[in-house]
């Protein structure tokens, strides 16, 4: 699978190591565009057809990610995209992805683990929906790098929490400088150091607290997450399958639903 890198950060640099290290995926980074970096090209100048690329793994910074986004539609390559930030625009990004006839795989996040959490929370709000005396409530950590607030996984699982949970109605992300209402899910965020990410949720009664965490230990997970989205998502181009995923597409295959 030949690879073209958007964005060559800490992550891109992630996804080429364990790329190049896959063991039996035999992968190439055969391009890397950011114009950021010393020696990469940016999206303008980077030939695609030349280099043959079979897929494209998008992770730049929110301001950039729309506009590599239709770059890359218009040379007809599949994108992977790990970019959070931008989900304001999902449904115009998937209407230009259907009257391109191209092929997008998006996620908030990339990690395995993530989505087995997202599980356990989906069921665990569904236990609590019956009982009123637990308040529910998250929390997530990232990097002092981190360009978005909050998460885009915060906010994919604020959205599993009030899917599933009658009572609460109204999300609220930014800082209580007041009593927080009854109706309200309050999801806060924190920024520092070097935490790759870790994201809490929290059922807290009078008599006890019920948490579950997920806390990721590097961006390994993500990197094998994008890659492995990324091979799928070239064998359904391949097949010649042509649409709008999510990771959820991907995931069905794996993990019982």
């Amino acid at each position: 699978m030949k690879i073209a890198l958007i964005g060559y950060g800490k992550m891109g640099h992630e996804i080429e190591r364990i790329a190049l290290g896959a063991g039996q995926r035999k992968n190439e980074i055969a391009l890397i565009v950011d114009p950021n970096s010393a020696g990469a090209k940016t999206i303008a100048e980077a030939d695609f057809n030349g280099a043959k690329i079979d897929v494209a793994i998008e992770f730049s910074h929110p301001e950039a990610v729309l506009q590599n986004i239709d770059a890359l539609l218009k040379r007809k390559i599949p994108i992977v995209v790990g970019t959070t930030g931008w989900y304001d625009h999902l449904k115009e990004v998937e209407q230009k992805v259907n009257e391109a006839q191209g092929t997008l795989l998006w996620a908030s996040n990339f990690s395995i683990g993530v989505h087995l959490f997202w599980k356990m929370v989906e069921r665990g709000a569904q236990l609590m929906n019956r009982f009123d005396e637990y308040d529910i409530f998250g929390n997530e950590f990232h990097h002092n790098q981190k360009a978005d607030s909050p998460s885009g996984t915060a906010k994919t699982t604020a959205e599993i929490l009030m899917k599933n949970i009658d009572r609460k109605t109204t999300l609220v992300t930014q800082e209580m400088m007041r009593k927080i209402e009854p109706h309200e899910l309050h999801f806060s965020s924190t920024r520092g150091g070097s935490i790759p990410g870790t994201h809490s949720v929290y059922f807290d009664s009078p008599a006890d607290t019920i948490e579950i965490t997920h806390t990721a230990r590097s961006r390994n997970g993500f990197a094998m997450g994008a890659i492995r989205s990324a091979e799928w998502l070239t064998s359904q181009y391949r097949a010649g399958k042509r649409g709008f995923f999510s990771i959820e597409d991907y995931l069905k295959d794996i993990i019982p639903h």
